[in-house]
C-alpha cells in the first residue's frame, strides 16, 4: 500500500510514522491531516476503503469515527439553545413530558452534554429492539430510571448521547438531531460531514473492519456498548440502512481533512464555531465544566460540553481508533481517521511525532 498526499517541511516524521504503521500492517486504511495558522501543512491517505481492498483510501474517504461523532451532536444541541429552544439548565423534563420520571425529573440539558444524565447505555428493556428503532430506543431512555442521580457522577453516555439529544429537540425545537445538523450546522461550519449519508456521497464511505476477531470483547467500554446489538459489528454498520440513518452517538461520516480543519478553528474568535454559536456558548462549549472520574473511560478527565480537555489540548476520540484535537501548547489541530478497528496507539505515535500526549488527564 502506498501512501499519497503531502507533508510540508518540518513534518517529515509524521509522514515517516504514517508510513510505519502502514508498511507494519497495522493500518490498511485511514486519513491524516494536520492544520496549523489557517493552513493543511498535512494531508495523507494510504490503504483501502472497502473490505475487498479494491478501492484505495482518497483524501476525500468518508469514514464513520464513532464517538467523534458526539463533538457535532453538541454543536446542534447549542444552536437550539442559541435559538432559545432549550436552556442548559432547565429541566429536560420541561420540555419531554414523557422523560421526566423515575428520578429524571431535575435530569438538565447541561447533565447530558456533560456525561453525568445517569444514562450511559441503554437500558436492558431495549435489549430486545433493533439498532435503528429511533422511536423505541428514545423511548426507552425516557421511561428508564438513571443508574445514578443525574449530576453526582460520570460515564460517557457512550451510544444514548444521541438519542437523548434527539429527544430533547424533538420535543422542545419541533425539529430532529439529524435535521438540525445537516440543515444549520454542517452548512456553517463548511464541513464535509453527514449524520445520514445522501446517495451522492455513499460511493465515498469507508467499510470499518476489526483488526482481530477479538478486539470488540477487550474494550474497557464493552457493558456499555452491548444494548442494542449491532453497533460494533460491521456487517450492520457498513450497510446502506446504517450510513442512512441517524445514530448520534457514533455515526456522523466525515474525512480526515474536515475534522482537522473544524478543529483548527474551534477555539478562534473568529471561526464558524465561534460565528455559529455567539460568545457565551461558545465560550461554555470550550469551558471545563466537570473533573472526575469517568466510569467508561476508565480515568479521571475534563469534559467540555463536548470534548476532553487538559492542559494540552482539546480533544475527542472515537472507539476503533480514531481521535482528533487541537493542542493548546503547539497551536496545530490534527485529525486520524482510520476504518481498522484497534486502540489508540495509531494516532498516539502520530501525536507524539507532532510534540502531542494523547493521554488523558483531568485539568482541575
Amino acid at each position: 500500500m502506498g501512501v499519497e498526499g503531502f507533508a510540508a517541511d518540518g513534518y517529515e516524521d509524521v509522514r515517516r510514522v504514517f508510513r510505519q504503521l502502514v508498511d507494519s500492517g497495522l493500518e490498511t486504511g485511514a486519513g491524516l491531516s494536520v492544520w496549523r495558522e489557517g493552513r493543511e501543512v498535512v494531508r495523507l491517505s494510504a490503504g483501502w476503503a472497502d473490505a475487498g481492498r479494491s478501492r484505495p483510501w482518497r483524501d476525500d474517504t468518508l469514514v464513520m469515527p464513532y464517538s467523534l461523532s458526539k463533538t457535532f451532536v453538541t454543536l446542534a444541541a447549542l444552536v437550539a439553545v442559541r435559538d432559545g429552544a432549550l436552556e442548559l439548565d432547565r429541566p429536560i423534563a420541561a420540555y419531554w413530558k414523557e422523560y421526566g420520571v423515575r428520578g429524571k425529573e431535575r435530569t438538565t440539558l447541561r447533565h447530558v452534554l456533560t456525561h453525568r444524565a445517569g444514562q450511559p447505555r441503554f437500558p436492558a428493556e431495549a435489549a430486545g429492539l433493533d439498532l435503528l428503532d429511533d422511536a423505541g430506543l428514545r423511548d426507552s431512555l425516557a421511561r428508564a430510571a438513571p443508574e445514578y442521580v443525574p449530576g453526582t457522577s460520570l460515564g460517557e453516555h457512550a451510544l444514548t448521547y444521541g438519542h437523548l439529544v434527539d429527544g430533547i429537540m424533538r420535543a422542545a425545537a419541533g425539529t430532529t438531531l439529524g435535521a438540525m445538523f445537516n440543515d444549520v450546522v454542517r452548512p456553517a461550519l463548511g464541513l464535509d460531514g453527514w449524520f445520514g449519508v445522501p446517495d451522492r456521497e455513499l460511493d465515498r464511505v469507508a467499510d470499518l473492519e476489526y483488526a482481530d476477531p477479538g478486539w470488540p470483547r477487550r474494550l474497557h467500554a464493552a457493558p456499555w456498548l452491548g444494548i442494542p446489538v449491532g453497533a460494533l459489528d460491521p456487517e450492520r454498520t457498513n450497510s446502506r440502512a446504517w450510513r442512512q440513518s441517524v445514530f448520534g452517538a457514533v455515526n456522523m461520516y466525515t474525512t480526515a481533512s474536515a475534522t482537522a480543519a473544524f478543529f483548527s478553528r474551534l477555539t478562534s474568535e473568529d471561526g464558524p464555531v465561534h460565528q455559529l454559536l455567539g460568545p457565551r456558548l461558545h465560550t461554555e462549549l470550550l469551558t471545563p465544566q466537570v473533573t472526575d472520574f469517568d466510569e467508561v473511560f476508565g480515568t479521571r478527565l475534563t469534559w467540555t460540553l463536548g470534548f476532553v480537555r487538559d492542559k494540552g489540548k482539546i480533544a475527542k476520540g472515537g472507539i476503533g481508533g480514531s481521535a482528533a484535537w487541537w493542542s493548546r501548547r503547539h497551536r496545530h489541530a490534527c485529525a486520524y481517521l482510520t476504518r481498522r478497528l484497534d486502540d489508540h496507539s495509531r494516532a498516539a505515535r502520530i501525536a507524539t511525532a507532532l510534540g502531542d500526549d494523547l493521554t488523558v488527564v483531568g485539568e482541575d
